[in-house]
């Protein structure tokens, strides 16, 4: 059962609990008395709830959506682990959580096909982001050999797929290799987002845009450029995705290539707060001293705020961040792994990537709900293989750690 606009407030939290605190979170208190949401939430749907402050509803209900993914992941993993011995194929990955129900809908779909096909077992781990770190440690960080990895995975960042000791010793060797597809969508023209070593496949990526609280600014100037938010003007009124491990170490690693470690520091003195990106779009139609003037989130997020008269939405003159969400296949069984990378890799996620989660799709069919002008910083695959990226993102992350408690760096 998925949530509908259409449903009541009282019918949304009767059913889920959890999603109370979304709710009280953002804008929504009074429904922390109990009475309230009888009263008033038994009448009141979701959609005019929403529209009443002006978020977007897809938005608004891929939070809800979060937030039962988490209470529901012990669930996930138990039902998992009855399947454990009993599988031919391992797929696995961390899913954005706006878009991890859909997906998993379509992905069950094809599996049960494709075993009924194939007469192979597919055992299928698709968690929500919002777990990875956890997950990651579990599941990929501590495998011991390549024989103790997934054969398919899916999943956005750098750090992992790139640390020697780990996946990326593996694909260095070898052991996993990307599957060729003939065009990208033409949103990409003039990128080279295809591993000139054939390791790595790139099917979507999560672009960082600024939202500008023009209310705040005052007579500062809106911030165009990442060299603007560098700024010395922005010192402490920039919000950042620091909880966002994936975006925030590709934010660390490309501003690191361009500015080196006196950017990282500017960034650092910049931080006010590090919010969810959902408490970045409450606060921008808020009325607090302490609000952000800036604040750097998932393009996804901005959805909600596009109703907020005094936030402007700032795609970068320089180019949006972006962190890739990669899939890696293992060499060796290329060929019986080959349909469900073409399922992932696909028009049909990649809709729901682009449509549902604003997550770009690289499938030339797809069309990717963008700005018309969408220029893009993206870190390049020679930049990558020149450099230790996981070393690099423990050096910037210590270079902006002192940056933001003051020390020097």
């Amino acid at each position: 059962m998925l949530i509908q606009p259409q449903m009541t407030i009282k019918q949304i939290i009767d059913t889920w609990p959890q999603t109370l605190d979304v709710f009280t979170a953002n804008g929504f208190e009074q429904f922390a008395q109990p009475e309230m949401i009888d009263r008033v939430g038994r009448f009141l749907k979701l959609e005019s709830a929403l529209s009443q402050k002006g978020y977007d509803c897809a938005a608004f209900i891929a939070l809800l959506q979060e937030r039962i993914d988490a209470a529901d992941q012990q669930a996930d993993i138990t039902l998992v682990e009855r399947q454990r011995d009993h599988y031919d194929i391992d797929l696995a990955g961390l899913l954005p959580c706006p878009v991890r129900m859909p997906l998993l809908e379509l992905v069950t779909r094809e599996v049960e096909a494709f075993e009924a096909q194939t007469g192979l077992r597919v055992r299928s781990r698709l968690e929500a982001a919002s777990v990875g770190a956890d997950w990651m440690e579990e599941h990929i960080l501590q495998a011991k050999s390549v024989a103790e990895l997934p054969d398919l995975f899916v999943s956005a960042g750098f750090d992992v797929f790139f640390d020697p000791q780990g996946i990326g010793g593996y694909c260095r060797d070898g052991l996993f290799t990307a599957l060729e597809y003939p065009a990208v969508n033409a949103d990409f023209d003039g990128l080279t987002l295809a591993d000139p070593r054939h390791a790595y496949s790139m099917i979507s990526v999560v672009p960082a845009v600024f939202m500008v609280d023009k209310q705040q600014l005052g007579d500062l100037p809106v911030p165009r450029t990442w060299a603007d938010i560098l700024d010395p003007i922005y010192a402490g009124k920039i919000s950042l995705p620091v909880g966002d491990f994936d975006l925030f170490n590709a934010i660390l690693l490309t501003l690191h290539k361009e500015f080196g470690d006196e950017g990282i520091e500017r960034l650092g003195r910049s931080m006010l707060s590090s919010l969810h990106p959902a408490q970045m779009v409450k606060t921008a139609s808020r009325q607090q001293d302490d609000k952000p003037l800036v604040t750097i989130l998932p393009y996804f997020f901005t959805r909600m705020a596009t109703h907020v008269p005094s936030v402007e939405i700032v795609w970068p003159e320089d180019g949006a961040i972006i962190s890739p969400i990669f899939m890696l296949a293992k060499s060796e069984r290329l060929d019986e792994l080959r349909p469900l990378a073409d399922l992932l890799a696909g028009e049909e996620v990649g809709t729901i990537l682009a449509q549902k989660g604003l997550f770009p799709s690289l499938h030339p069919h797809v069309k990717n709900s963008l700005p018309e002008v969408v220029p893009w910083k993206w870190l390049g695959w020679d930049y990558i293989y020149e450099q230790d990226i996981a070393g690099l993102i423990r050096h910037a992350e210590a270079v902006f750690n002192r940056a933001v408690g003051g020390g020097d760096a």
